[in-house]
């Protein structure tokens, strides 16, 4: 299987990993460099999402694309919370390669108001949410329709996470497999 490393460059897309910094619901860094991929399968999609979004004179932001197993196992470690985050042991799309985390930006660079934050651990974060200003969920449903239209699936409980449909074909990846790593060495 092949990783392509999503640039804004190549990808047409704004990259702002927030694992990479402490602007996460860790409050510390999990990834050690920001390095931002993707499977060839998901990149391809990623691509079209991008294209149809500036049609609309929007760009995509992504927070987080292809997390390492052990990244996983640390986000897991701090939050077990099968509702918003996916086991290790059984592998999250993120994982694969399969999956990204996603928002939406105007030409000058502000984010669409989505109602929540990304990884806001709520029930205002689901698709559905109605308890969320009206303009928030219009965006939502921009989002939702863009990333569909590219071939993404999308997850009810997080309005910022889609995946492809058959993600779970992709075996899992760990850092040591990546072309440049993400984590910290182990000791």
């Amino acid at each position: 299987m092949s990783i392509v490393e999503i640039t804004a460059e190549s990808h047409g897309v704004d990259i702002d990993l927030f694992y990479a910094t402490d602007r996460n619901f860790t409050g510390l860094p999990v990834y050690t460099e920001a390095h931002c991929y993707l499977n060839a399968d998901a990149a391809a999609k990623l691509i079209m999402a991008a294209e149809l979004a500036r049609r609309f004179g929007l760009r995509l932001r992504i927070f987080d694309a292809l997390r390492p197993t052990e990244a996983q196992w640390v986000l897991w470690s701090h939050t077990p919370d099968p509702e918003f985050l996916a086991n290790p042991r059984t592998g999250s799309p993120h994982s694969r390669g399969a999956a990204v985390d996603v928002s939406l930006s105007d030409d000058n660079g502000q984010l669409l108001e989505m109602g929540t934050r990304f990884d806001a651990f709520t029930p205002l974060s689901h698709h559905a949410a109605t308890g969320i200003p009206i303009s928030a969920q219009r965006n939502r449903l921009l989002l939702l329709g863009l990333m569909t239209a590219a071939g993404w699936d999308f997850y009810s409980k997080e309005w910022w996470h889609y995946q492809l449909f058959d993600s779970r074909r992709y075996p899992l990846i760990a850092d040591s497999a990546l072309p440049k790593p993400m984590m910290k060495p182990r000791r």
